[in-house]
């Protein structure tokens, strides 16, 4: 059984697809607040390694993560800077971005099968791919912003 989708019109059904490097990535629709132009970061001293930076964005002070560092992919050359975005995802109250290669089209999960993620990638526990979806020649890794983001369980507070 399906356990991400939760009904025929459900609005969980729906993500935003992009690229990180030559994997495509999904965040739930729901959880996307906006697509913005990669821009100038001020970098976070004793961050985290995944974190590029901040930047202001309509007077909130926002936290922009590297997609590939945060899901473990190795390091690449430069994506095409003309395709680059910052998805907006907005969780718990949180605002957060990530940085991506390319966004990619929207993408309707219902009535498809949705896998639980590859063995590897279950154990651990920070590991934001909730699951996987197959999608023309190939697959779809479906991300959960709460482990993306790590966010707490409890209280919404970044973890």
């Amino acid at each position: 059984m399906n356990a991400l989708a939760t009904g025929p019109a459900s609005e969980d059904s729906h993500w935003l697809s992009f690229r990180i490097g030559t994997q495509i990535y999904a965040a739930r629709l729901t959880e996307v607040s906006e697509v913005i132009r990669d821009d100038e970061l001020t970098p976070v001293p004793g961050s985290a390694t995944d974190l590029l930076g901040v930047r202001h964005l309509r007077g909130h002070i926002v936290p922009v993560m590297d997609g590939r560092r945060r899901l473990g992919l190795p390091e690449q050359p430069e994506a095409d800077p003309q395709a680059v975005r910052i998805v907006m995802m907005s969780y718990a109250g949180q605002l957060l971005g990530l940085k991506v290669d390319a966004v990619g089209e929207l993408l309707n999960s219902e009535g498809l099968d949705i896998a639980p993620p590859p063995p590897g990638r279950a154990s651990r526990d920070d590991d934001p791919v909730c699951g996987v979806m197959s999608w023309q020649d190939g697959f779809v890794a479906l991300l959960d912003a709460r482990r993306l983001y790590r966010l707490d369980k409890g209280d919404g507070d970044v973890a």
